[in-house]
């Protein structure tokens, strides 16, 4: 099948798929004597792999490392449990930032009168010096 079929058939965009090439993700494929890619239904199930795993937000090289386990027969579950484990702990973080942030928000916006005046609780957070960046 070509790229167009190949992204269909993942939900990836024509793209993402040559994006992913380029960076080293994935091996390039095969290619028609007219310079078209070529994807083979191992291939697709690459490309699934790789859309669900960025679906959960896993970094490209944590996909990298989960593609080799998954290739491989003789993976430790261990070693894919800690990769499962990091990323883990990379999502609490930022959901901490964001509730932080959401926390910020939330006084600014209620600080500010919203009455069509000049003064605004808002642009004086951001123009503030002494507040967290």
């Amino acid at each position: 099948m070509n790229i167009g079929q190949a992204a269909a058939a993942s939900g990836l965009s024509a793209k993402m798929i040559r994006h992913y090439e380029q960076s080293g993700l994935i091996q390039p494929t095969s290619r028609s004597d007219a310079g078209y890619r070529r994807y083979q239904s191992k291939d697709i199930e690459i490309l699934k792999f790789i859309r669900r795993a960025r679906l959960l937000g896993f970094p490209l090289a944590d996909i990298a490392g989960l593609l080799a386990l998954w290739q491989n027969p003789k993976r430790s579950n261990t070693a894919v449990k800690q990769v499962a484990q990091h990323h883990l702990q990379q999502v609490e973080l930022k959901l901490q930032e964001l509730q932080a942030m959401k926390h910020t928000l939330q006084q600014t916006i209620a600080q500010c009168a919203g009455d069509g005046g000049a003064d605004c609780a808002i642009l004086q957070h951001l123009t503030d010096d002494s507040t967290k960046a």
